[in-house]
């Protein structure tokens, strides 16, 4: 009796899993088949094969969206903004971790409450007007990491207090200073955390369209996202251009995830034993 229950539970969940991932993937497999039709073709936004496969497309793409000035600005704003990002929250979480008293539970507060606290653009316009950081990719890049890293001090407290104290006590006893025993015996340990922070990181940054809108005047500057956006402005009309530049947007971030999806799992899941 209970096997059979055992069996239906595995039954529902395995459907509901088939369900959902249909849902997720149907679009983009009817994205990726529009990429590569006329323009006749892609407006049905159907899942039949194109009659003559289109490769074409995607160099229109590349030419007319300036998607290569785009990919670059892309992966400069994600790159540098994520580097940014694990520098500072694996020294900060450890410095907080060790040291849970008086001014540093109040920072580790304070920081971690940027979670559920929205953006106030406004205020932030006039931070970067009065630092002249309007219209900069040092600006943009700064946004992106203040604005990722109270998500990520919390995952990565959360690991640090994992790693037990009698490595410090055993590092120290040898002769380690404060920086020698960060670098070389914590650092190395925090490997699955940080690769987790640099996929998360650079998924959301990648991905964000908000932030170039608002900071961003000069289309030169434009992330991939904002390069879609303009394009689709062009080619209304041309659903097999749009859809070829967006499978080149979604490509490099698709990437990362299918290279980083183990180590999310598991620095997530170190990372939420401790808060």
């Amino acid at each position: 009796m209970k096997s059979s229950k055992k069996t239906i539970k595995s039954i529902v969940a395995n459907t509901a899993t088939i369900f959902i991932s249909l849902i997720i993937l149907i679009p983009l497999v009817v994205l990726f088949l529009n990429s590569f039709k006329t323009q006749g073709e892609s407006n049905k936004m159907s899942l039949t094969l194109p009659s003559t496969w289109q490769f074409e497309n995607y160099k229109t793409v590349i030419e007319q969206g300036k998607l290569v000035s785009s990919f670059f600005n892309s992966l400069l704003y994600a790159t540098v903004s994520v580097v940014i990002i694990v520098i500072v929250v694996s020294a900060a979480a450890f410095v907080i971790a060790r040291n849970r008293k008086g001014i540093n539970n109040l920072i580790y507060y304070f920081i971690i409450s940027g979670i559920a606290i929205p953006i106030n653009n406004v205020a932030l316009m006039k931070v970067l007007q009065a630092l002249n950081l309007v219209n900069t990719r040092i600006g943009v890049i700064l946004v992106y990491a203040a604005i990722n890293i109270p998500l990520s001090l919390f995952l990565c407290y959360g690991f640090i207090s994992t790693i037990p104290r009698e490595i410090d006590e055993a590092a120290v006893i040898d002769g380690c200073g404060p920086i020698k025993l960060f670098v070389q015996i914590i650092l190395p340990l925090l490997k699955p955390i940080m690769s987790t922070l640099f996929v998360l990181n650079f998924m959301a940054v990648w991905n964000d369209f908000t932030m170039p809108l608002y900071y961003l005047n000069n289309s030169a500057k434009w992330p991939m996202t904002l390069a879609v956006y303009n394009f689709f402005g062009a080619f209304e009309n041309s659903w097999n251009l749009v859809s070829a530049d967006i499978m080149l947007t979604l490509l490099p971030v698709l990437i990362v995830f299918i290279l980083g999806q183990k180590y999310i799992v598991g620095g997530v899941a170190a990372g939420s034993v401790k808060g």
